[in-house]
């Protein structure tokens, strides 16, 4: 299924304080063809890293100390100013309790991946998030990808999200949608 997409253009950044986990990641991304891949085993550095290099990515693992995984989201996800809150996260966790998978969409987390991965499931996640992007919905207690994955063709109610963008064109007004991914699938 890689050679179906060119990473070529990817920038990528792993979170993970665990540094077998981390390479793991490292390295299956490496042979799904992204050529550049950051790492960080803690919040505040991938902070840095974020503010100082451009990310098409992040995964970031849930359980760490003494900033956990979600503060990391909350913090890429509540800066109304920074094109960061796009950027596209696979939150990667040994805990997949429905509450905590409803918790990290909550959070806006674009995929969730529970461990021990695989490559088949990273690299399913990866293509879920290029093959299917979600526009990104700004609420007042909520910023991120929309957690709807599917349109309901047989919903008869009012759509509450479907906000077409003003005649003055204000995208703050309306659901945003990121930049494309990627380009240039492979066919």
């Amino acid at each position: 299924m890689a050679e179906n997409y060119n990473f070529s253009t990817f920038c990528l950044l792993i979170l993970e304080d665990n540094r077998f986990i981390r390479k793991l990641v490292r390295e299956l991304c490496r042979g799904f063809g992204f050529p550049v891949i950051a790492e960080a085993d803690n919040v505040a550095e991938a902070t840095s890293l974020l503010e100082n290099d451009h990310f098409d990515l992040a995964i970031c693992d849930w359980e760490m100390h003494p900033v956990d995984g979600a503060e990391f989201v909350k913090r890429v996800r509540s800066k109304p100013e920074s094109p960061l809150r796009y950027l596209p996260i696979i939150m990667l966790t040994a805990h997949t309790a429905v509450a905590r998978v409803k918790t990290a969409r909550d959070l806006g987390v674009t995929e969730f991946l529970a461990k021990p991965i695989s490559a088949k499931t990273l690299l399913g996640r990866i293509c879920s998030i290029v093959d299917h992007p979600r526009p990104f919905i700004e609420a007042p207690n909520y910023f991120g990808p929309d957690r709807r994955r599917h349109k309901d063709v047989n919903y008869a109610g009012i759509e509450r999200r479907s906000v077409p963008l003003p005649p003055n064109g204000d995208a703050a007004a309306a659901a945003v949608m990121p930049r494309p991914l990627i380009d240039n699938p492979v066919t």
